[in-house]
């Protein structure tokens, strides 16, 4: 069965000090220190140790091809995104990444499909890039975050942009950054353990109670780690919009019920009872492999835990495998090597 991922990192080998060329802030930096090995440091600070497989495509083919992957999305890392940074140095640095990742795609049309970063905290500057991304880079669509220095993503100043990609056909992948209670919770990973999924909830929620799935209904979103606390808490969220509707159905009065099946969700639950709840819960039309590549609370073998569901009917591997991917994309006729 072909497999596509919709839901990995890429980062360039290396980029330019961007906190020297704009003057100010914590942007991300990369010392390479020994062979196929880096380390990542907001300003001064560590933050992550990657390998080669990070920026190497040659790599991440040899991986993909053990694992059978035949095809990767490829976005940036979350923590580049820097939207408190101001918006022209933000969309330089979105340029200098969508550029890379266009050139990996074009290198290796067959293996590789891009999705953009855009500086979201000007919108306008946002749609000139998404069209960017789209129309001269011929990407995918875009990877946004949860939020957006905590305005949620319901905030009628991004509708312009989430318009613009309905009118273009591009996918959206929003992915948890900037985690909500990170700073009252320091200890045992908990803010990717906890707080991840529910940034995605949070996301997901301010897409139903904002309106934005009622009114842009070809608008085309996948969602990182299975939605993440969105699935198993969609009974209190309906409970809460029938309870309390002043709160709740302010901007929206449909039933937050009704939106499950609009909307995309990656795969990467790490469990074989979650995931057979996922596809209980939207189908696996509406569910699609994703390992978060190559970092460790990704999955490990891409791909694995779907193939794992022995009593699964085969059309269903075979779509969340690739064909939920194709569609989510906009990619039906993909040619694959």
């Amino acid at each position: 069965m072909r497999t596509v991922d919709i839901h990995t990192h890429i980062l360039p080998e290396k980029w330019p000090d961007f906190a020297k060329k704009y003057g100010y802030g914590d942007f991300l930096r990369i010392e390479h220190h020994a062979p196929c090995c880096a380390r990542l440091l907001k300003g001064n600070t560590f933050f992550r140790e990657i390998e080669s497989n990070c920026w190497d495509p040659g790599k991440r083919i040899q991986e993909c091809d053990r694992h059978g992957v035949h095809v990767q999305v490829l976005s940036t890392v979350p923590v580049m995104f820097s939207y408190w940074a101001e918006a022209n140095d933000a969309l330089d640095l979105s340029r200098f990444l969508n550029d890379h990742i266009a050139e990996v795609v074009s290198t290796y049309p067959t293996r590789f499909i891009g999705l953009g970063t855009v500086p979201m905290q000007d919108p306008d500057m946002a749609i000139l890039e998404l069209e960017r991304c789209i129309g001269d880079l011929g990407m995918a669509g875009i990877q946004i975050g949860t939020h957006i220095n905590g305005t949620n993503l319901s905030d009628p100043r991004y509708y312009s942009l989430f318009e613009r990609m309905e009118e273009f056909g591009a996918a959206l992948f929003i992915h948890p950054w900037d985690i909500m209670g990170t700073d009252s919770m320091p200890d045992y990973w908990l803010p990717w353990l906890v707080g991840m999924p529910a940034e995605t909830s949070r996301a997901i929620c301010s897409f139903i109670f904002g309106g934005i799935f009622e009114r842009l209904p070809d608008l085309r979103v996948a969602f990182a780690h299975g939605g993440g606390s969105f699935p198993s808490t969609i009974g209190r969220i309906e409970h809460g919009f029938n309870v309390r509707p002043d709160l709740c159905a302010v901007d929206n009065n449909v039933n937050p019920r009704n939106y499950v099946g609009q909307f995309y969700l990656d795969s990467l639950v790490h469990d074989e009872t979650v995931l057979k709840g996922l596809i209980a819960f939207a189908g696996a039309e509406r569910i699609a492999l994703g390992s978060d590549y190559p970092f460790p609370l990704g999955e490990l073998e891409p791909g694995s835990l779907i193939r794992s569901l022995t009593d699964i009917p085969d059309a269903d591997i075979e779509r969340m495998l690739s064909g939920t991917a194709l569609e989510w994309l906009g990619r039906p006729y993909f040619e694959f090597d």
